[in-house]
């Protein structure tokens, strides 16, 4: 992939157990609320999942409304990851599908 692709909420439910998603809002946010097993990616973090994680491993971005997950799944590619989404609508549209949360900060 050159360029990050989209992916909806229905999809990315679907395929949870075989991506990694991460999560860039920030801290409180995500503590109030993620999709379960979310990687919760900041600045301090990054590093430490791009250690950790295949580049080879689908990766699918979550932000508030779908817009700054775009320019972090650019950045995610540039990186050398190979297949990443931004997924649409964010987690509010997550939250709106009434599909699972997890709360508290990661682990």
């Amino acid at each position: 992939m050159e360029q990050f692709a989209h992916i909806s909420v229905e999809q990315t439910q679907a395929q949870l157990r075989d991506v990694a998603v991460v999560d860039i809002r920030d801290e409180q946010s995500f503590a109030a609320g993620h999709i379960p097993g979310a990687y919760h990616l900041t600045n301090g973090t990054l590093q430490g999942f791009m250690d950790k994680t295949d580049p080879e491993q689908k990766v699918v971005v979550v932000c508030y409304h779908g817009i700054s997950s775009q320019q972090a799944a650019q950045y995610l590619l540039h990186q050398g990851f190979e297949e990443v989404y931004s997924m649409d609508g964010g987690f509010e549209a997550w939250r709106r599908s009434e599909l699972p949360v997890e709360t508290g900060p990661q682990d």
